[in-house]
């Protein structure tokens, strides 16, 4: 397997919860407010449990677009419960399209970096956390950060 799908399913493996709730996305969510902020970046965050939003931020520079990157990353998460990024990495590695490898239109499915499961300990993926207005790598590494970071104070 490729290199970097498998320092992604290790990502995956390593960032769970033990308890994911309304306060958890609150923290989370603001803590990416603040990283956003002190670093200048237009980004829309977004936090779900299952199909409830928890925590929606957009900052200066994005735009009603980024919205509709976060629901089409989420669907593909949902559907699949690996990262947005992982997935797109999938795709490329194999060479083919989103439509060609499992028959689903890139207009509702999204296989680019910026959304990552939230996964509970012994239970699976109950929901997703995602961040779009930048690269696709960066998005994702921005997700990755507040997760690390959160998880680390715990």
């Amino acid at each position: 397997m490729d290199k970097i799908l498998e320092q992604l399913l290790l990502e995956e493996q390593q960032l769970q919860f033990t308890l994911f709730n309304e306060d958890t996305a609150w923290q989370i969510g603001c803590w990416l407010v603040d990283y956003a902020i002190e670093n200048k970046l237009p980004i829309t965050i977004d936090i779900q449990r299952g199909e409830q939003q928890l925590f929606h931020a957009s900052r200066p520079g994005t735009s009603a677009d980024n919205d509709e990157w976060v629901k089409r990353k989420v669907r593909l998460v949902n559907r699949f419960g690996h990262s947005s990024f992982y997935l797109g990495q999938l795709l490329k590695s194999e060479g083919k399209s989103i439509e060609e490898m499992f028959l689903l239109s890139e207009s509702e499915y999204a296989p680019h970096g910026g959304c990552f499961p939230i996964i509970i300990k012994g239970t699976g993926v109950v929901g997703t956390i995602t961040v779009s207005g930048l690269p696709q790598e960066d998005d994702h590494k921005v997700v990755v950060t507040g997760l690390k970071h959160f998880l680390a104070e715990k």
